[in-house]
């Protein structure tokens, strides 16, 4: 893992914020001689520390209000840089325990400031712009008829006859993405996409395309009267404003590795630190990349048999920007070396369950599936019920298991709509989100469950001792071949958003 270096900017920012922001049990420690035990780490887990670097993250996200008007750490933002400096500088503070490095990378953010869509005489309910959508022409309404695309909009021969118009597209097959650039290049000035499935549709166009031309998302119903209009050969004519702006930057991953601890046989967990541009996100992932903060922190006070290193993803909220290039750029040796990745994306919703990802070994890199009933047992050993949720690519752990390397985690829940059987469970409020306030300005400290966020900053520690201590019985990697892993098939999901 080449080193890499902070900014001279975050530099700076990080001298006039260390007075501001306290740091928790960082202080220089001498060369431990215990070497670390599960229920010993657990032990020093207190949820008294994790609420108190909540409430700092929340005045880092602060920083964010002079831009965007409220606060927020997506990146770019001074919240964001802000998260970097309090990650580094804490981590920095453990004295000679870890290596600490920053990997700077180019990513894409996007903003939508306004937005309309209009079909026939009506303003669709469920109408949403994609993400990283580009804006109508010169940032003002475009107008046309509407034009029905054939089949999934997935070939250049079913956009036909849509110049000037436009474009009303199925879900299904082929990325977003994929369909807003052959509108393009079919002369249409908008494109709409309508899901193939009950309720509506939020996504991403991804990768940004000169092609890809200003593109909203309705839902199955919305789009239903247009559709049969269409077949039976009327007019329906159609409006599409958006305000919007699509911009390249320079965003940074932040890596601490133990300095003892077998090399060839790393123990790697993530997190990410940045939030979505509407809020804080406090829980979303504050909690996940605060667990990884103070596990970190307690870490210190342990020998480890076998390396561990924690990191701390940029630009997940964009599509995985961080975990995507840092896997992209490892080589066939570095992959070899991480023996598994364990992902800890939302572990404090307020209306939790105890989620576990459903890696198996059948359709994942081997040793997926031991990290999977690892969580498991805990639960279990602890009296707690668990439920498995898909292993799908919503989060930072795709770029691993697409690349050979097994990868787990678990999570709390985002905008899934608890069942009454999760609510017999878990307790809460049946037919409301895990979190209410999933990728919402109300993402604060208030957002957060601490019995669930201590609980699962306990399990992160079991994980992280139990491995770091001994991998003897776990899945020995041979190769990073991953012909038969199911990461290399297309999902729904790349990131916290649709993109097919």
């Amino acid at each position: 893992m080449a080193p890499f270096y902070l900014p001279i900017a975050l530099i700076f920012l990080g001298e006039a914020l260390a007075s501001q922001y306290p740091l928790f049990d960082t202080s220089p420690i001498s060369i431990p001689h215990e070497v670390v035990s599960s229920q010993s780490l657990q032990d020093r887990i207190r949820v008294d520390n994790l609420l108190e670097r909540a409430k700092t993250l929340y005045s880092i996200a602060e920083l964010g209000e002079e831009e965007y008007s409220h606060p927020t750490r997506v990146i770019g933002s001074k919240g964001h840089l802000g998260t970097i400096d309090y990650i580094y500088s804490t981590i920095a503070k453990l004295g000679d325990y870890y290596t600490l490095s920053n990997q700077s990378f180019p990513a894409v953010v996007g903003s939508i400031f306004e937005s309309r869509l209009v079909l026939g005489s009506k303003v669709p309910e469920s109408a949403i712009p994609m993400s990283l959508t580009p804006p109508t022409k010169d940032k003002e309404p475009v107008f046309g008829l509407l034009g029905l695309v054939s089949n999934f909009g997935c070939s250049a021969s079913d956009y036909r006859d849509l110049s000037e118009k436009i474009a009303l597209v199925s879900r299904g097959d082929c990325p977003f993405g994929t369909k807003s650039a052959l509108a393009g290049k079919a002369g249409a000035i908008a494109a709409v996409v309508y899901n193939n499935e009950k309720g509506a549709l939020g996504g991403t166009l991804g990768t940004p395309s000169p092609d890809h031309v200003a593109t909203f998302s309705i839902s199955d119903s919305d789009a239903a009267p247009y559709i049969k209009k269409l077949n039976n050969g009327k007019q329906v004519e159609a409006s599409v404003y958006i305000d919007a702006i699509v911009e390249n930057i320079e965003t940074t991953n932040l890596i601490a590795q133990t300095k003892e601890g077998d090399p060839e046989n790393c123990v790697m967990l993530g997190g990410h630190s940045d939030s979505v541009a509407e809020g804080p996100g406090i829980n979303d992932d504050g909690s996940g990349s605060l667990t990884l903060l103070e596990v970190a922190t307690q870490l210190a006070n342990y020998r480890v048999n076998n390396c561990v290193r924690f990191a701390w993803w940029a630009g997940e909220e964009e599509g995985l920007l961080g975990s995507d290039y840092y896997v992209s750029v490892l080589s066939p040796e570095e992959n070899l070396r991480i023996r598994l990745f364990m992902d800890y994306d939302m572990l404090a919703s307020p209306n939790f369950a105890y989620q576990v990802y459903n890696a198996t070994n059948a359709l994942n890199p081997v040793g997926s599936e031991e990290l999977r009933d690892l969580y498991t047992d805990f639960y279990t050993s602890h009296g707690m019920n668990f439920t498995y949720i898909p292993f799908d690519g919503r989060s930072d752990y795709d770029a691993f298991i697409k690349h050979g390397i097994p990868g787990g985690g678990i999570a709390t829940g985002a905008e899934g709509v608890k069942t009454e059987k999760e609510r017999e469970l878990f307790g809460g409020v049946a037919g409301d989100w895990f979190d209410p306030c999933y990728h919402q300005f109300c993402d604060t400290v208030a957002n957060l469950n601490l019995t669930a966020w201590e609980l699962n900053t306990k399990l992160v520690a079991h994980t992280v001792a139990t491995y770091g201590r001994s991998l003897d019985g776990f899945p020995k990697r041979k190769s990073i071949k991953t012909a038969d892993v199911s990461g290399n098939l297309p999902t729904k999901y790349h990131g916290p958003k649709l993109q097919l």
